[in-house]
């Protein structure tokens, strides 16, 4: 039998406060794994679950393929036109003087798109404009997949019908080789924007890259889509 100041029993209790000590580390360990639960990123917003597709790719898949193979006499449904990316593009001319108003439309962009941007730098030096090459001068932010349908969805039927007097967008803003381009006056029309923290009204410009050929199928397209074209 080991006595008190013994070196085997100051062994022993050292060895038990160490299980009690590792107890609840290995407990918390084994309940955030089972529970599975997962914490967005820095910049990451919700999107549509993993098991269900944004409405609008559903609409293009069940309504506008069909409609667009019967009009153009498609014979194979990859023919049709898709979208292939948004790029959203916000200038902030007051940026050359001041760059910390960068951070507010950085932080007003990510949360219309749901996606962090990325600041946009000067190409060249212009002297007339106080620019230097290098300088950053607005964000910007490309979207594909799932965020590029929820985004659309929410600017065709939510955002545009907020504009004041809205009788639809320019239906002679294309390229020629399939992409739209259209600009928004005022961030203010996202329901995302909250009024209380606008420092400042700023406008951006939003081009759709679809895959069509020619101006008249990327028309069709986003016309399926719902894209409130000006008559």
């Amino acid at each position: 039998m080991a006595e008190a100041g013994s070196p085997e029993k100051k062994t022993g209790a050292k060895k038990e406060a160490g299980e009690k000590k590792a107890a609840p580390k290995g407990k918390g360990k084994g309940s955030a794994s089972s529970s599975s639960i997962k914490i967005a990123a820095a910049g990451e917003t919700r999107v549509s679950p993993s098991n269900k597709e944004p409405r609008l790719k559903t609409h293009y898949r069940g309504k506008v393929v069909p409609s667009l193979m019967k009009q153009f006499q498609y014979s194979n449904a990859m023919e049709v036109p898709r979208l292939v990316k948004v790029t959203v593009n916000c200038a902030v001319k007051e940026a050359v003087g001041n760059p910390k108003v960068l951070d507010g439309a950085l932080e007003e962009i990510m949360a219309i798109t749901g996606q962090k941007p990325v600041l946009t730098r000067a190409r060249k030096a212009i002297a007339a404009f106080k620019v230097r090459e290098g300088n950053a001068v607005g964000v910007m932010v490309t979207l594909r997949r799932a965020r590029m349908y929820e985004f659309l969805d929410r600017l065709m039927n939510v955002a545009l019908p907020r504009v004041r007097d809205f009788k639809g967008v320019n239906p002679k803003s294309f390229d020629g080789r399939g992409n739209y381009s259209l600009g928004v006056r005022e961030q203010i029309i996202f329901p995302e924007i909250n009024y209380d923290k606008v420092d400042k009204v700023r406008g951006m410009t939003v081009t759709i890259t679809t895959s069509a050929k020619n101006n008249e199928q990327a028309r069709a397209v986003l016309t399926e889509l719902g894209m409130p074209f000006r008559k």
